[in-house]
């Protein structure tokens, strides 16, 4: 997921786009679990202040989290258990387990737990699943992470139910039982069954937009009303069974999401803590100038979280362009660029911004392997830089090498920090500043028309898989992929591939961790830093907690004091 659709990734709509749409953050865990210190109980409204004005709800439209917002409505096949001092998890949500693969990993099959049932009173069988996964095919209801379309058998020529008829790569032999045929031997297909669209729908139900506002729910709530722009209100879902439920503690009675709130007002009003405001939560990042003055302020520390790193960003070098074609200038660009300066750029410092990155995969995934190709001090080696310049040819440096770069948010500083380290080395670019969309287009369009621009991603689902193959597979060039380095190496493809189709998660990861040092022999991005995000609660929200990945709060888990 490019940082860009950190909103969508919560639940809400509006896309905050360019490569630095996150905001960073202080000190990891510097408020060593902070609304975890408050003592909670069942019962109360909790209160979710947003600055966007709508939200998806129909699982077939949402690219939400699996922790986050629609996860209070909606369960899946599986879902995800977060922990601070781990890797997140898969665990069983409406199945018994969390999927069992046939020996060439191409079926899959999941059974059902006893007595499910979703808030209308429809039980909660394989064809209410069935029904909704084909749902999510109709282009009516696109905009969902779509990661099962193109992995199902047929998947990719299927149109939906309402033209297409049923997927007959999804089997329901009976009520208990649902098997999926994939093209392709594929490990991570438990991560793919804990997405929006795995939720179930009653057949026949969801045929119009209605669906989007106030769909058959599943999980520990139900919406009671949807007023655009304005509040969005769950209530409980009385056929929820909490015994059957992993990931969710339904604590509170209610769950009240405020749109249009302006984020500079919620941290003052989470801060203050009057009313109903003890009972909330920013959904949106705090940004790095309220952030400095919060961390002086001594009766806040209990009221602000921050994750341990989050999203990779980085510098991507286009493979296909001019001088970016030799891997040597490549190189030269990891010793050229000033993290340090960069994190200043970012945050205002290098402990606001993040830890500095060398490998791809981001922390608290499973198998990652912390190595550094390029080692050099902070604020780059130029010495280094000019003379792999040298050596491919360019003892007098590089000219002109063209650097869009978004208008959103500080992308621009940002741009400029790394311009100007790059020069120290005699690499000299041409800043070519774009409004967010132009800039979507052109790094994620088929031309490639630039030398190398900003990027930044925290994977959909907690694997390498979901770091490596989305910006680096052949397959993600142009198109609306972010293989914006147009990084296309055919030993690269064949261990993306080997590594989808191993079942076995060590040995998936060891797999993930040779492609990550494969890559970057190659060069094709430069590692800036993990990002930081922080996030304020009320002074009676507890359970409150980032776990090593993803660097969000964890919805599902918290409760309120009394």
């Amino acid at each position: 997921m490019d940082r860009r659709d950190f909103l969508k990734a919560l639940g809400i709509t509006a896309t905050v786009t360019g490569a630095g749409a996150f905001l960073a953050a202080c000190n990891a865990n510097e408020q060593s679990g902070g609304g975890g210190a408050v003592a909670v109980s069942s019962g109360g409204t909790l209160y979710i202040l947003s600055d966007t004005t709508s939200q998806h709800l129909d699982p077939a439209k949402s690219q939400n989290l699996a922790i986050t917002t629609i996860s209070l409505i909606h369960r899946r096949l599986t879902a995800w258990k977060t922990a601070a001092d781990g890797p997140a998890t898969v665990v069983p949500d409406l199945a018994t387990d969390t999927g069992r693969a046939s020996a060439d990993g191409k079926t899959w099959t999941y059974t059902l737990k006893d007595g499910l049932k979703m808030a209308d009173g429809t039980p909660i069988t394989s064809a209410e699943i069935k029904y909704g996964i084909e749902r999510s095919f109709d282009s009516a209801f696109s905009g969902g992470l779509g990661y099962h379309k193109n992995l199902l058998a047929g998947g990719p020529d299927y149109k939906g139910p309402f033209k297409g008829g049923e997927l007959a790569s999804i089997e329901t032999p009976d009520p208990k039982t649902i098997v999926f045929h994939l093209a392709r031997p594929y490990g991570d297909w438990p991560w793919i069954a804990s997405m929006p669209a795995f939720a179930p729908v009653p057949k026949g139900k969801g045929t119009d937009a209605t669906y989007d506002t106030k769909p058959v729910a599943s999980g520990p709530y139900q919406v009671e009303s949807y007023q655009k722009g304005v509040q969005v209100k769950f209530v409980r879902n009385p056929n929820w069974d909490a015994k059957t439920d992993l990931a969710r503690t339904g604590l509170p009675d209610a769950v009240v999401i405020q749109m249009g709130q302006d984020t500079g007002v919620v941290a003052k009003r989470l801060l203050a803590s009057q009313g109903n405001d003890a009972f909330a939560f920013g959904s949106s990042f705090v940004n790095p100038a309220q952030l400095a003055q919060i961390r002086t302020n001594p009766a806040a520390k209990n009221q602000l979280v921050t994750s341990k790193s989050g999203a990779l960003a980085y510098l991507a070098l286009n493979t296909k362009r001019g001088p970016l074609a030799n891997p040597k200038v490549r190189q030269a660009f990891q010793y050229a660029v000033d993290k340090t300066a960069y994190q200043v750029a970012a945050a205002g410092s290098a402990d606001l911004a993040g830890p500095i990155a060398t490998t791809l995969i981001t922390e608290g995934i499973a198998g990652r392997e912390v190595y550094d190709l390029y080692p050099a001090p902070p604020n780059g080696d130029v010495a280094k830089a000019k003379q792999l310049l040298a050596e491919a040819g360019f003892p007098n440096g590089i000219d002109n090498l063209d650097f869009p770069v978004s208008t959103a948010n500080n992308d621009a500083d940002k741009a400029q920090a790394i311009q100007a380290a790059l020069q120290r080395a005699g690499i000299r670019t041409k800043l070519r500043p774009l409004d967010d969309e132009a800039w979507t287009t052109l790094v994620t369009g088929n031309d490639g028309n630039y030398d190398l621009t900003l990027g930044s991603w925290q994977p959909d689902f907690p694997s390498a898989n979901a770091n490596i193959e989305p910006l680096f597979g052949t397959s993600e060039i142009g198109n609306g992929g972010y293989n914006e380095s147009r990084y296309s190496v055919p030993e690269v493809d064949a261990l993306i591939t080997e590594a989808q189709g191993t079942v076995d998660p060590a040995a998936a990861g060891k797999l993930w961790a040779k492609a990550d040092k494969r890559i970057m022999q190659d060069s094709p991005v430069v590692p800036l830093i993990y990002t930081r995000n922080s996030f304020l609660h009320g002074a009676k929200v507890g359970n409150f907690a980032i776990g090593a990945f993803p660097a969000y709060p964890n919805y599902l888990q918290m409760g309120l004091a009394k």
